[in-house]
């Protein structure tokens, strides 16, 4: 091939990627030289110098390392492009183990952060505390990518990359580069400013706009000072826009059109769900193949046209309501779920945030500097300061990470919009007699009946999930010491258990505390919940639309918590989940939809469902 044919391949398959990554147009033809012929030629313009400091002056966030140029550099000179190699490649919850089975990564890990220890497992406990300095992160996209391959990737930089330090006013870029052919990571170094020589090459650790310049101070803790430990981290309800901000717009149903809605006595559903289509055997309904036929509607994409459905199909009903998302998105869910605070029962201690069911939430996409001001001030507190990091939209534990580490929690946002939530330190455990006692969740199957009036149902047989190894406050990577998903992890066993059975193995384990007054204060949470949900009108809240009926799972855990001389069990709520996995309901409980479709589309009553609101 020629150079020509080369070039305009390269363009063809990268062209993309370089210009969402903004890189220079007059750079491409060099860099297509330099990935084609394996060119790393960095060392000839860079050179990588050790910092010395007196102990006494040396903090924290001071860098080990500086690169300084040994000419001058043009940045409009296209032979300024440095491809820089990628030291070592990872996901967040696989550090130790990287450290321990990788090859030299250990030795070459504790030479680039200067560090010593009595052991290899001191080493590499430090070494996991410190990587968060050097680590950036970068992501495939792409939907023919899995949501596994989707998940955040992490990496540090050779030596002479790591050796770059932060600047507000860079002089250099630094941006992740696959290389298709071979599918190689990259990082490419280009000039953005002219460099003279000896000066010291910078770049922006933290790029792009940011409204609260606190979020970008808060992002820059691993490397500068910050002023804000011991700020006020109260919240407030953000706008209407915020429910609105990157969601496919919605219309609201025309209530007019729908009073006075006749319907037949034999119900015709179309389902998109297969467990559906074979356990709905109620004669009361028929299932068809066709939309236009049916009379229930239960899809498994978002529906988001109920304005149109109102006026064309005023008889139908659909499996959703509008702007329901406000509980199934987790930042949501957590804005909503405060609105549930008792407004006479202000905690004499700050950190008991309110209500008592939702774990202490923080955005970290918008909230960072209130997170961090409470980590601080809990561990000046000498508090647990675990906290759970979960994206906004993605279930089965994925990109889910749990750290008590300051530099780790500041550098997460680059990595995709996440909430951090405290992690429960005391939770009810259950007694596995093979293994010993173990975390454990618990999911409720929720349906929305309706909204003005608030109608809510709970299935009442609930399901567990359980761990597999004993809980502690320990060994965070381990995935099962520390989560309950099993059925999406080939390696894991699966531990099942009838709710039955567990009410008698509770007895058993807990009798001072009767499973049905648990249970209360659970539907109780559920109750308060959906009306803080419904207590204000759409995007805001759940909107009315007498067309929609719903389903979702609430995935709840119990904690222990002292209140006076007394402890007592909280409920907490993890997430609440859109059309749910209901396999196991189904073929644990083959009349599962006839109960809830009778619920939910004939105003009959089922032993299975209670009502709680």
């Amino acid at each position: 091939m020629d150079g020509v044919s080369k070039y305009n391949t390269f363009i063809a398959m990268h062209k993309p990627q370089l210009l969402l990554s903004g890189v220079p147009e007059h750079f491409w033809p060099v860099l297509c030289k330099k990935l084609y012929d394996q060119i790393f030629d960095s060392g000839s313009t860079f050179q990588l110098v050790q910092i010395d400091y007196e102990d006494a002056e040396k903090k924290s966030y001071d860098p080990l390392w500086a690169v300084v140029a040994l000419c001058d550099i043009e940045r409009s000179d296209p032979s300024h492009i440095y491809l820089i190699d990628h030291a070592w490649t990872f996901k967040a919850n696989n550090v130790q183990n990287c450290l321990r089975n990788v090859p030299g990564l250990l030795e070459r890990m504790c030479f680039l952060m200067q560090i010593k220890g009595d052991s290899n497992e001191d080493k590499i406990e430090k070494v996991s505390e410190n990587v968060w300095k050097y680590a950036h992160t970068y992501a495939i996209g792409g939907n023919e990518f899995s949501v596994e391959e989707r998940v955040p990737l992490w990496y540090v930089l050779d030596e002479l990359g790591s050796g770059i330090t932060h600047s507000d006013n860079p002089n250099f870029r630094a941006v992740p580069f696959i290389f298709v052919p071979e599918q190689i990571t990259f990082t490419l170094l280009f000039p953005i400013e002219n460099v003279e020589e000896g000066d010291s090459i910078t770049r922006n650790f933290v790029e792009g706009a940011y409204s609260d310049p606190l979020q970008r101070e808060a992002m820059l803790i691993p490397w500068k000072h910050y002023d804000h430990f011991h700020d006020d981290f109260s919240q407030k309800e953000p706008g209407q826009n915020y429910f609105l901000e990157g969601h496919i717009v919605e219309t609201l149903p025309n209530l007019e059109l729908l009073k006075n809605v006749q319907r037949g006595d034999k119900l015709k559903v179309f389902s998109e769900y297969t467990f559906i289509n074979q356990y709905l055997t109620d004669s009361a309904f028929e299932i068809v193949d066709n939309e236009d036929d049916a009379d229930v509607l239960w899809y498994t994409t978002h529906f988001k046209s109920f304005k149109e459905l109102s006026e064309s199909f005023p008889s139908k009903f659909v499996n959703q309501f509008p702007f329901e998302y406000v509980l199934t998105v987790k930042d949501l869910l957590a804005i909503v779920s405060r609105r549930a605070a008792k407004k006479d029962s202000a905690s004499k201690d700050k950190f008991d945030t309110q209500p008592v069911w939702l774990p202490t939430t923080f955005n970290m996409k918008t909230e960072l500097s209130n997170l961090v001001a409470c980590y601080m001030q809990r561990k000046m507190a000498g508090l647990d300061n675990h906290w759970i990091c979960k994206p906004y939209n993605l279930a089965r534990g994925l990109d889910t990470y749990i750290t008590d580490n300051l530099d780790f929690l500041c550098r997460l946002p680059l990595s995709g919009p996440k909430i951090a939530q405290k992690y429960l330190e005391s939770p009810v455990l259950f007694e596995r007699p093979e293994i010993g006692q173990v975390k454990f969740d618990i999911r409720y199957v929720v349906l929305l009946k309706s909204v003005n009036p608030t109608s809510v149902y709970v299935y009442s047989n609930f399901f567990l999930r359980f761990s597999n190894k004993s809980f502690a406050l320990s060994n965070f990577e381990d995935y099962e010491q520390h989560f309950t998903v099993m059925n999406y992890n080939e390696n894991a066993t699966l531990h099942r258990m009838l709710c039955a059975e567990f009410k008698t193995a509770w007895a058993s384990q807990y009798g001072d505390y009767n499973w049905d007054e648990v249970e209360q204060s659970i539907f109780k949470m559920f109750a308060e919940l959906f009306a803080a949900a419904t207590s204000k009108k759409a995007p805001c809240g759940i909107a009315e639309s007498p067309q929609s009926r719903a389903l979702y799972a609430a995935d709840i855990m119990l904690s222990w918590e002292t209140r006076g001389s007394e402890k007592v069990i909280q409920p907490k709520l993890l997430e609440m989940n859109w059309m749910p996995d209901c396999r196991r309901a189904c073929e644990y409980y083959p009349d599962f939809y006839n109960d809830i479709f009778s619920v939910l589309f004939l105003n009959k009553e089922a032993s299975t469902c209670i009502k709680i609101m």
